[in-house]
């Protein structure tokens, strides 16, 4: 067994068994379908890029249960408008 699952560190992170399990479940589809690993690791075994993916907090699962990245996230803060204020408001 790998040690992170060992852990508990884990699953708080993710915020319990079923979402890493989906988690897991959903990256490994991604990386089976020749998505690229978002860690550097000196292994071809996709459990382990995943399970270092969510512990770099390279992934996580969004609202709607989906894989996201946090380069993803990142990309979407960057493209939103940042919302007029006008002090008369207040």
């Amino acid at each position: 067994m790998l040690e992170e699952l060992k852990e508990e560190e884990i699953v708080n992170k993710v915020g319990g068994r079923f979402k890493l399990s989906t988690l897991i479940q959903k990256r490994l589809v991604q990386l089976n379908q020749g998505s690229r690993a978002l860690v550097n690791i000196d292994t071809h075994d996709k459990m382990s890029i995943v399970l270092q993916e969510i512990m770099q907090n390279k992934i996580f699962l969004n609202l709607d249960n989906e894989v996201d990245t946090v380069e993803d996230l990142d990309a979407l803060i960057a493209s939103a408008e940042a919302p007029e204020l006008d002090a008369s408001d207040l």
